[in-house]
């Protein structure tokens, strides 16, 4: 495939870096140039960028509200799967720098890393306010009832947490191994009063998904991991 200049991109998404490395290395696989030069550092302050600017709009907008319904908003537009939806709607997968050969458009993971990659980039190259302009432009941002909203198991966990009077799940990386392009990852997720839960996946959102998911079988069942 043809690597598609990054200008192409800044036009869809209506934005112009001053700063081109920002956006390289935004859109650079470790496969490419290892993981020192590559989104993953970046794709880790995305994702607290998008947070926070997901929490802001709906603390603002969904005034009626209380914690639980905002986390499960927040959630349900932060997901992999949503991000992924706005990767493929943008196009970002003619963008990224890989390993020949290396398919990234149907894999979720990497879709929507590099979509929060692309937030931190914007967000150091010129603030929120332009990091904002780019939520809007390209989330839905849904105002309906909450309940609508496809509760993964990373906020089923922590809205049972909260129903139950326990603070916040953690979770921690406990070990990575393989090669960059496909690292086998284990994480454990942990809440007061229990023992931690770990998992194994190819990414961190899959492995804390599933740990969340084993965390909250144990809680709600009793059942001994």
């Amino acid at each position: 495939m043809t690597q598609k200049p990054f200008s192409d991109l800044e036009k869809k998404i209506d934005y112009v870096f001053a700063d081109k490395l920002l956006l390289k290395q935004a859109l650079t696989h470790a496969s490419f140039s290892g993981p020192q030069s590559s989104y993953e550092r970046l794709e880790f302050l995305g994702d607290r960028v998008l947070g926070l600017l997901l929490a802001e709009h709906f603390y603002k907008t969904c005034l009626d509200e209380d914690e639980g319904s905002l986390s499960l908003r927040l959630h349900g537009e932060a997901r992999t799967e949503t991000l992924a939806l706005i990767a493929r709607k943008i196009g970002i997968s003619d963008f990224i720098l890989r390993q020949n050969g290396m398919e990234v458009e149907q894999n979720d993971n990497v879709m929507a890393d590099v979509v929060e990659s692309l937030i931190a980039s914007i967000y150091l190259d010129s603030g929120l306010g332009s990091a904002q302009k780019f939520l809007v432009s390209n989330w839905r941002l849904v105002s309906g009832s909450p309940a609508s909203c496809e509760k993964d198991s990373k906020s089923l966990l922590q809205e049972w947490c909260l129903q139950h009077g326990l603070g916040l799940p953690i979770y921690q990386q406990l070990s990575k191994c393989g090669p960059d392009h496909a690292p086998k990852m284990t994480y454990q997720a942990v809440v007061e009063g229990s023992p931690p839960v770990s998992a194994i996946g190819n990414s961190r959102k899959v492995c804390e998904q599933k740990a969340a998911s084993a965390l909250l079988a144990f809680l709600q069942n009793g059942e001994n991991y």
